[in-house]
């Protein structure tokens, strides 16, 4: 199910960051120290009395060669577009400025939930200052220290009060939602229709959890699918053409609700950054990938072309090594046919459980091959191991001391459990816990 979007507006210095990643504390994204997984964030998950949310910085966009104002105004408008609901941040010190006018008019005009939060109200006599931001006229205003942590769990209160109650669309459990991303004109729509053209069978518009996006049903060799729409990497109007770095926001839902993500590449302009940024998303998501290589017809080729293709993904996607790849043309319908067969392997493993003993049998033999490392004299023991959860497979590895298990010989075991039962197109977590636990 997708989760609710918060985002955090207000003009630069009034503490967004700091507040940001107050909100996300541990839940911050974690990935793999390897390169290629890009941390310069604006979006982050975040959870509050089990209620789990997403949260956009707006702090974290930076449009050079534009006036101040046009670019407040901006960050403003996509919040609007994007959130649920809007925390509009403002500085208790400085007091009710231009600036803050500015935005809060935007947001008077949105119909989405707009809570006012006063920061650096940092002690009791601060608080006479809350008085003067009624006058925005956006409602209560709330008073929080983003240093020290003050008032957010009150203001959590109230931005839960206002999310929306979210319906699933009703699909069978034998359904694979398979979710369409990559930046702007690499090609997504050609490649939706191209797959649900000629061999839709079953077309029904069914509404999504998000405004207005669609889900499409198609069926193919007795396999339903359904498309989950990403409409949010549509653009809407100058806002999307200024600031690329947002197409990855309106994939998060559809990244949510999805079991396979189709992370679509460019062969005619190459890797970008921001392929790298919006893979990490679903990579981070535990969601089963498979890359697509767009616009395959349009590259000058010999028989060396697709292989160093491959490399250069391989060396900028290391965190995607299980990630299989497709080179295609949504536009002729070239090689097209190998790419279902391919989703729905990788949503298979995705969803592959082992039995325990096998599991045990394939960790030991590693181990014997590969004795576990040792820290300080003392060496890393394996007791048990049992699988805890599918999409994606989850090992448990019930040990001597989990800080012994380090990071190359996690990689190792999860290698060897590649090896034994392919687990092709899906991650796969190692989880250590103290064998009393």
């Amino acid at each position: 199910m997708a989760k609710p979007v918060i985002a955090i507006v207000g003009r630069p210095n009034v503490g967004k960051s700091t507040i940001f990643n107050r909100i996300i504390g541990e839940r911050m994204a974690i990935v793999e120290d390897v390169p290629g997984v890009t941390r310069d964030r604006i979006y982050g998950a975040g959870e509050w009395l089990n209620r789990e949310f997403n949260v956009i910085d707006t702090g974290g966009i930076e449009i050079s060669e534009e006036p101040l104002l046009v670019q407040m105004k901006q960050q403003a408008q996509i919040a609007i577009d994007e959130a649920d609901v809007i925390v509009f941040i403002t500085n208790g010190r400085d007091g009710v400025t231009g600036a803050d006018e500015e935005v809060a008019a935007l947001l008077r005009r949105s119909k989405k939930p707009v809570i006012l939060a006063v920061n650096k109200i940092d002690n009791y006599e601060m608080r006479e200052k809350l008085y003067e931001f009624y006058a925005l006229g956006t409602g209560e205003v709330f008073g929080i220290s983003g240093a020290h942590g003050l008032g957010l769990g009150d203001l959590l209160d109230e931005v839960l009060n206002h999310f929306p109650e979210e319906q699933e669309a009703d699909y069978s459990e034998d359904t694979i939602k398979m979710a369409v991303i990559g930046r702007p004109n690499v090609g997504k729509s050609s490649l939706v229709n191209a797959v649900t053209g000629e061999e839709r069978v079953i077309v029904s518009n069914i509404p999504g959890t998000t405004r207005d996006a669609v889900d499409t049903i198609f069926e193919k060799d007795d396999q339903e699918y359904v498309v989950i729409d990403t409409a949010g990497m549509r653009k809407r109007g100058k806002v999307y053409e200024a600031t690329e770095k947002y197409s990855v926001l309106r994939a998060l839902r559809a990244i949510d609700r999805s079991d396979v993500v189709l992370v679509v590449l460019d062969a005619e302009t190459g890797i970008r950054e921001q392929d790298k940024k919006i893979a990490g998303f679903a990579h981070e998501a535990g969601r089963a990938i498979v890359i697509v290589v767009n616009k395959w017809d349009a590259v000058n080729k010999d028989n060396k072309t697709m292989g160093e293709f491959t490399e250069r993904i391989r060396d900028e996607f290391q965190y995607l090594s299980y990630a299989p790849i497709i080179f295609l043309s949504a536009k002729t319908k070239q090689r097209l046919q190998h790419l279902l067969p391919v989703v729905k392997e990788a949503a298979d493993n995705h969803n592959l459980r082992v039995p325990t003993n096998v599991l045990n049998d394939v960790i030991m033999d590693a181990v014997a091959m590969n004795p576990t490392p040792t820290e300080h004299n003392r060496r890393l023991r394996i007791n048990y191991v049992t699988q805890v959860a599918v999409a994606p497979p989850t090992i448990v590895l019930f040990v001597n001391d989990p800080e012994l298990l380090h990071f190359s010989y996690r990689r190792f075991l999860e290698n060897r459990l590649r090896e034994a039962f392919h687990f092709e197109g899906t991650p796969i977590k190692i989880i250590a816990r103290k064998k009393n636990d």
